[in-house]
């Protein structure tokens, strides 16, 4: 019974999406753990937590594009959410270093004893317990979520003064972690990470396990937002999009509408972040900073905004393309991201899933609308043969 409910939820390029990403969750750990080196389809070691980092990017893009594309709040700020669930999963981290820091203490982290912390502060209590950073992985950014949510949508804030409150707490959060008494390590944050949930981060299969992992909750979030946008409750998150003083008057809350979709999408955030910090290595404040939330904005308009595939493969393209360019041309980056976004801003207004859509045969579109119309597609009228010549 769950099963049906479920697909009927999922349209066919959700689940053949869904399908693809548990594909590529066996494949990738197979290619780099079971073929030898020196295969062609060997895949190295440093391009596994490299995809996988990709995929956490497509993550957080597709939770934006639950706001952006289907609720249109331009959220300016959903690195925030990213950085809280990263320094969550940072910390169940740092606490299982224990004794093997530099300085050897059981209990507190190498930067707290440079620090000269004497006891380990009361948020970090409980981290060492797997289960206990899983929930505050989701609670804290839904809980930071609902909290502004709640204020903004409450006293119908809108637009881009929405976006740049958004953009102001985000960047409120990058001075706040910069400090050294906020007991997160300051500027250089959380780093030389020994082991999740007793294996070697830096083994090989450990890799491939979070890449899995990472590849999982990118497909169980495809089909969480796929049910959304499906419902009913879709329908009027669209309405809410298209026209939110429309919604009122017929009688309903957008407010709650929005509420609810921003809670989820930062929480989908947050276990992108979670996910990312041990593949990276590393959280520090600068996942706060603004332009990382701007960024996500221009992988979900390339991708295209409003669809669910869409802004993945923005996500992955945009990030491919910057692991490709900072290399080549490091200094024309930004200028290449910017023309980016110009030129998909003024010729690609729906993204390259738009694009595609536009590239559809004519005659299956007329077979479509004729379909919807009630009509049998074999009525409609049909090209002349041409005459062949006489001999």
């Amino acid at each position: 019974m769950i099963t049906q409910m479920l697909f009927r939820a999922l349209d066919r390029k959700a689940i053949w999406l869904v399908v693809a990403l548990v594909f590529i969750a066996v494949a990738i750990p197979v290619a780099n753990l079971a073929i030898p080196e020196g295969n062609p389809l060997h895949l190295p070691n440093y391009m596994v937590p490299l995809l996988g980092k990709y995929l956490n990017y497509a993550l957080l893009a597709l939770a934006l594009d639950l706001v952006w594309g289907y609720c249109g709040i331009l959220s300016l700020g959903h690195a925030a959410f990213f950085a809280l669930g990263a320094y969550a999963m940072g910390m169940y981290l740092m606490r299982q270093i224990g004794a093997r820091g530099v300085y050897a203490n059981p209990v507190l982290p190498d930067f707290m004893v440079f620090l000269n912390y004497q006891d380990l502060p009361w948020f970090w209590h409980g981290f060492d317990l797997w289960w206990f950073a899983f929930l505050m992985v989701l609670f804290v950014p839904g809980l930071l979520a609902f909290a502004f949510g709640w204020f903004a949508f409450r006293s119908r804030v809108t637009g881009v003064y929405l976006s740049i409150i958004t953009q102001a707490m985000t960047y409120a959060l990058l001075l706040a972690f910069f400090r050294n008494d906020l007991g997160l390590g300051g500027n250089n944050g959380l780093t030389d990470f020994k082991d999740i949930l007793g294996f070697n981060v830096q083994a090989a299969t450990t890799r491939a396990g979070l890449f899995a992992a990472s590849a999982l909750a990118l497909a169980l979030a495809v089909i969480i937002c796929s049910a959304i946008v499906n419902s009913k409750l879709g329908k009027v998150m669209v309405a809410v999009r298209d026209g939110e003083s429309r919604t009122r008057f017929l009688g309903w809350r957008p407010e709650n509408v929005k509420l609810f979709a921003f809670v989820v999408s930062a929480v989908l955030a947050g276990i992108a972040g979670a996910l990312y910090t041990p593949q990276v290595g590393i959280i520090n404040p600068g996942e706060f900073d603004p332009a990382n939330s701007i960024e996500a904005v221009i992988w979900v308009a390339v991708g295209g905004r409003g669809t669910l595939i869409g802004p993945i493969i923005g996500a992955v393209l945009v990030n491919a393309g910057k692991s490709v360019f900072t290399g080549a041309f490091p200094d024309f980056w930004l200028y290449c991201l910017g023309g980016l976004f110009i030129f998909v801003t003024l010729f690609m207004p729906k993204g390259i899933v738009g694009l595609f859509q536009k590239l559809k045969p004519r005659k299956g579109k007329e077979a479509s609308s004729a379909a919807e119309a009630g009509e049998d597609p074999s009525t409609l009228p049909q090209p002349k043969p041409v005459p062949e010549p006489a001999e």
